[in-house]
């Protein structure tokens, strides 16, 4: 059936059943049939670790999707997402740049200026709906979407602390 639907002209093959097994299956079988990428609905955490570490694109775990939703609502900041990768050992966040160089403690800074916590980093910017890989000398501009990787969640009081502007930012 996937040859008849030409599954090597698809771009993204999804495959959202409530059998997690034959959403692994069937994914397998499209990557190998040439299908450029492929998700996989998948609910045990077990499966997703075993999944992404090979031929399968992008494992989706609602439980994963809900942790990330709740974690953005509580981070203080301007944090718009959070994944929480390594099982909540670590996380992905994305974070929005406000202010002026007065007032904030990364707006107008190159990244290696930034005081990051010790297992953070940040790994790209989104500008203007452009993605930036970011390197040492980067700068920071106002409503950049910041993508960092914390591998210590003690010090995600730390990084959010930076995303916070003064009593005066309006």
């Amino acid at each position: 059936m996937l040859l008849e639907e030409n599954i090597d002209n698809v771009d993204v093959f999804c495959a959202l059943t409530n059998s997690e097994e034959a959403n692994i299956l069937s994914s397998m079988l499209a990557k190998r049939l040439g299908s450029h990428k492929v998700m996989a609905l998948i609910n045990r955490a077990s499966y997703v670790d075993l999944v992404e570490a090979g031929s399968i694109d992008i494992a989706i775990s609602p439980q994963q999707v809900t942790i990330g939703s709740l974690l953005s609502h509580v981070r203080r900041g301007d944090v718009v997402k959070v994944h929480s990768l390594r099982r909540g050992a670590a996380e992905a966040m994305e974070a929005i740049a406000h202010g002026r160089e007065e007032e904030s403690k990364v707006v107008g800074r190159k990244i290696e200026d930034i005081n990051l916590p010790h297992g953070a980093a940040i790994v790209a910017l989104v500008r203007d709906g452009q993605v930036i890989i970011a390197h040492h000398d980067t700068v920071i501009e106002t409503d950049d979407h910041v993508i960092l990787f914390l591998t210590d969640r003690r010090k995600i009081e730390n990084l959010e602390n930076l995303f916070q502007v003064g009593v005066s930012f309006v």
